[in-house]
């Protein structure tokens, strides 16, 4: 029997990285394996959705202490110190703190902050251009989330293919159509009242929602009515972005709802006219996932691991072009016998996707690096 730690930290976050996580570790821990699992975690907050399985070890050090500690003034203070003995570490967001194991697994999500320089904040994608290099060069094994991200990560930082697994992600049992009454989905979301175009996702340049917004600008004008609702926390840039929508005549049609609990998304996917992600670039794009378990047809964009995110059953878009985004809305729109397709095939890529898929591959990974 092997010891495995795994940080846990990340999973206390809102959006893709936090979800992914919590949902990896808790199909990881559901399969039958001799392994014994510690998950552990830093800061004040209470570990999230820790599988009742699990061995918690918990440090109440600030991660920035850490991340000040490990990563600027480099002091090699083992994690184990504080994870307790292991056989193997998986890092799970970006950074391999010491080890005294040879054993380790290193998760990296996207490298936006490089494909798409304007999306992570300045202090952000210089702690991240100093940490990851280091951190890719010491793991035993690289974790990615699609085979683009497999793609940047060799092309980016020379790591060779045969040292780095995609895990397929999965999707929840909770996201299915909602048998929650349109009437109930006005009641918590009132600006809601006229059909949506939603979009999922932290306000931040590299969603695009100001291309969005203006593609649905044109598809108003050419008669469709319809709103867009975009649900997703503050982030980066998120002021210039509010700023732009709220400059123009669709300041009335676009709707932030801000950060939606999980439990409310079904709804919002299943009542939703259509999904939109015409991001510039993605790990890999969960939502088109739970959108499609959801019953609601998808566009998307054409780049980094979103076509792998949407199989055959979204249509894609040129991320740049607003012409390109707002005619594969309208097609979704409008096209009864595409939008019935792309929904039927959405339903089967959907159910593809398991998190007991991509964690037996994961296990796989762990075996073979503790031989």
């Amino acid at each position: 029997m092997a010891r495995i730690a795994i940080d846990y930290t990340s999973a206390a976050q809102g959006g893709g990285i936090g979800r992914s996580i919590r949902d990896l570790t808790a199909a990881l821990l559901s399969l039958n394996s001799p392994h014994q699992y510690t998950l552990w975690y830093a800061g004040q907050k209470r570990a999230v959705n820790a599988p009742p399985s699990a061995q918690i070890a918990h440090t109440p050090i600030n991660p920035l202490w850490l991340v000040r500690m490990w990563y600027r003034a480099h002091i090699p203070l083992p994690v184990e110190w504080l994870s307790g003995a292991c056989d193997l570490f998986f890092a799970t967001d970006f950074a391999l703190p010491p080890t005294r194991t040879q054993h380790t697994a290193l998760f990296i999500h996207d490298l936006s902050y490089i494909r798409v320089p304007d999306s992570a904040a300045p202090s952000l994608k210089a702690y991240l251009d100093d940490v990851v290099p280091r951190s890719l060069k010491r793991a035993s094994h690289v974790i990615v989330n699609s085979q683009a991200t497999r793609v940047d990560v060799t092309e980016l930082y020379g790591i060779e293919p045969s040292k780095i697994t995609p895990v397929m992600f999965g999707v929840d049992p909770i996201f299915h159509p909602s048998s929650r009454p349109r009437t109930e989905l006005i009641t918590q979301f009132p600006a809601l009242s006229r059909p949506y175009i939603l979009a999922v996702g932290t306000v931040q340049p590299r969603k695009n929602y100001i291309r969005l917004i203006q593609a649905v600008k044109q598809i108003r004008a050419a008669g469709l009515d319809v709103d867009i609702a975009i649900a997703g926390g503050k982030g980066w840039l998120d002021t210039d972005i509010l700023a732009a929508a709220g400059a123009s005549d669709m300041i009335d049609h676009v709707h932030w709802l801000g950060y939606v609990p999980d439990a409310d998304l079904p709804m919002l996917y299943t009542h939703a006219a259509c999904f939109a992600m015409p991001s510039l670039y993605e790990g890999f794009g969960l939502p088109i996932l739970e959108s499609m378990a959801c019953g609601t047809p998808v566009i998307t964009s054409n780049r980094s691991s979103l076509p792998e995110a949407a199989g055959d059953a979204g249509l894609l878009c040129d991320p740049y072009d607003i012409d390109s985004i707002a005619d594969a809305l309208t097609r979704l729109l409008t096209d009864t016998t595409q939008r019935e397709g792309c929904i039927q095939r959405g339903f089967a890529h959907a159910a593809r996707h398991t998190w007991a898929t991509g964690a037996t591959t994961l296990l796989g990974v762990f075996n073979d690096l503790l031989g």
